[in-house]
């Protein structure tokens, strides 16, 4: 038996009586309809059906920092070779944020270890070669403001494109401070990270260059 107030005359003090309340299901909850119409008294609510709702509505999934530290993070290795810039750093930067997996949170370290091979042999469309421009300075001395070109970048220090595309294109604060050392580059073909059998997702790349420096590596290595 529940108690139903019932009140003719809005205003007036609610009269309770007893009312008779089927079973309640354990597949269809019983849904309580509204005690009184009055704007001051509270409404009953069926805890049945509070339950039944709440079972409905808390099925998403939320990893905690249990689950990304338990996480096992794989390797992946892609070959620059005859490359462009920009798309093989997107690739890269989708691995190490973790955007492949079907539980990526962008909250959590979830992502996994990039190798990029063969740094040195990367291209760039267009005049990006000689008008792309790498500025660098060291911090307290006047006058250390030094700027150089892709080709002359490539020439000195070919891992430090790839760093710093790779590098923009992920998160500005703590967690990108600790995925970037997740990318690995090297200048020749060989890498020192044989014992974690990373896996090539070179062919990964969305669209291949078409003309250009790269082009005519890409067209050797299929013949």
């Amino acid at each position: 038996m529940a108690l139903q107030c019932k009140s003719g005359v809005f205003g007036k003090a609610a009269v309770a009586r007893p009312v008779r309340v089927a079973a309640v299901s354990r597949t269809r909850p019983a849904f309580c309809a509204p005690v009184t119409r009055s704007r001051t008294a509270s409404t009953v609510v069926c805890q049945a059906a509070t339950e039944f709702k709440g079972d409905l509505l808390n099925k998403s999934y939320y990893p905690t920092s249990a689950d990304a530290a338990a996480v096992n993070k794989r390797w992946y290795v892609i070959d620059a070779e005859g490359q462009t810039l920009g798309r093989l750093a997107t690739l890269a930067a989708t691995y190490i944020r973790g955007k492949h997996l079907p539980t990526y949170t962008p909250s959590m370290d979830m992502g996994a270890y990039v190798i990029v091979l063969n740094a040195d042999k990367v291209t760039v469309s267009g005049k990006k070669s000689t008008k792309k421009t790498y500025f660098r300075h060291v911090t307290g001395r006047p006058g250390s403001w030094t700027s150089e070109t892709f080709t002359e970048l490539q020439a000195r220090l070919p891992e430090r494109i790839i760093e710093r595309a790779v590098k923009g294109m992920l998160p500005k604060g703590a967690i990108g401070r600790n995925i970037k050392l997740h990318l690995k580059v090297y200048t020749g073909a060989k890498h020192e990270h044989e014992a974690q059998q990373p896996q090539d997702i070179t062919k990964e790349i969305s669209i291949k260059p078409k003309n250009g420096p790269g082009a005519a590596v890409l067209a050797a290595k299929k013949a």
